[in-house]
């Protein structure tokens, strides 16, 4: 039986930035250097038109460059923001009220500045330093109303009362208000994408999202990258915790996973190709027949792709840290070239999702985004069987 090298999130490989975004768009208007989606955005913002969108961005860019003669001619400058209307305001001592005035901007001497401001903005920070404030959602300087803010989400807990009792010595120069929601770190991350393993230097690539029958959002993974349940990194920061795996070193079993994805983040329903070919849209999982032409997204050989070669395939993965060798069942098997931490990345044909990396033959070496290399091959877990045991339907574009 061919014997492979485990793909898993131990495996070291060098750090490529994943590239998913085209080149910049066509000038918006006429002398224009927006983006014209940029400006079609701000546009449906503002309720106005293009070309009104693109008189504002260039009204404030005129007001930066104002902004930046003043400060260049000596100007005391403590701080500085726009009004509803596009109009700058510069906070300034009495002697720069002219000079702010004769550049065309509005003058303002405020009671406090962002200086001040700043400064009481750390002593918070300085009390949060120990223990997060759990209940106060943020905090932070707000020029405009010359104060720091401080938005509540539960002003009852035990953490919050105390925060907020310290900063009521600064008196009128905080302000509270009270928000309905607390804050989460949020990301939309793209199958592909690397993933790291609890806090190791240790990753796995990403698969497909999924959702239960009550909308409960998952990520469909290998099984050894979620082996002992760990949490799952994107940038550094937790998207996700492992909930089950049918991966079991050792033993006969199944190489197919879950995490459950945290609250503000999501799995994109398109394909990250490292730059390779843009966004490729994720529109169903219907099982591509042996032959088929497939490519398969990971962090450390980025896009690579070749063709399905079978399914119900059966392997035995060998520890390379020395532990016992493991039986596999249920695998497909495709000349797509993979190596380690590509684990758990996403193989898709055309635009139907087909599973996720499993493991490939020791020591293979790809190309960064090589394309079809010829006497390459890999093993993917089919996600059609795992959305089937775990009773997930596939998230689509």
């Amino acid at each position: 039986m061919f014997r492979n090298r485990l793909s898993g999130a131990a495996t070291l490989a060098c750090l490529i930035p994943l590239t998913v975004l085209s080149g910049a768009g066509t000038a918006a208007a006429s002398g224009s250097d927006y983006q014209p989606e940029m400006v079609a955005a701000l546009a449906r913002t503002l309720g106005t038109s293009d070309a009104a969108a693109v008189q504002r961005l260039d009204g404030e860019a005129a007001a930066q460059r104002a902004l930046t003669g003043i400060v260049r001619d000596g100007v005391r400058v403590d701080g500085a923001f726009f009004d509803g209307k596009g109009a700058l305001t510069v906070n300034t001592d009495q002697a720069g009220v002219a000079k702010v005035r004769a550049a065309g901007l509005t003058a303002r001497t405020p009671a406090r500045g962002e200086a001040a401001l700043a400064a009481i903005q750390s002593k918070l920070d300085a009390l949060a330093s120990g223990q997060a404030p759990s209940g106060v959602a943020a905090w932070g300087v707000d020029v405009a109303a010359d104060v720091v803010t401080i938005k509540v989400a539960d002003p009852g807990k035990p953490q919050a009362k105390a925060f907020l009792a310290e900063a009521a010595a600064f008196g009128s120069a905080v302000r509270v208000e009270r928000v309905d929601r607390q804050l989460s770190a949020q990301a939309t991350i793209y199958p592909g994408s690397k993933m790291t393993i609890n806090a190791t230097s240790g990753w796995c690539s990403v698969g497909f999202g999924a959702r239960s029958s009550s909308g409960t959002q998952y990520l469909v993974t290998a099984g050894h990258c979620v082996d002992g349940l760990p949490e799952l990194r994107f940038d550094g920061t937790r998207f996700a915790k492992g909930t089950s795996t049918r991966y079991a070193l050792g033993r006969d079993s199944v190489d197919m996973g879950i995490a459950r994805v945290d609250a503000g983040n999501s799995i994109a329903t398109q394909v990250g190709t490292w730059g390779a070919a843009g966004l490729v849209s994720v529109k169903g999982s219907t099982r591509a027949a042996v032959g088929s032409s497939i490519c398969k997204s990971g962090a450390t050989t980025g896009w690579t792709c070749g063709s399905i070669t079978g399914y119900n395939q059966t392997v035995t993965y060998i520890d390379r840290n020395g532990g016992p060798d493991t039986v596999i069942r249920g695998l497909g098997a495709s000349t797509v070239c993979t190596m380690g931490g590509d684990s758990g990345g996403a193989y898709i044909s055309g635009s139907q999702a087909q599973g996720m990396t499993s493991g490939g033959p020791t020591d293979q070496q790809c190309t960064w985004n090589g394309g079809n290399e010829r006497g390459k091959s890999s093993y993917f877990q089919p996600l059609g069987d795992a959305l089937s045991y775990y009773g997930l339907t596939l998230n689509v574009g």
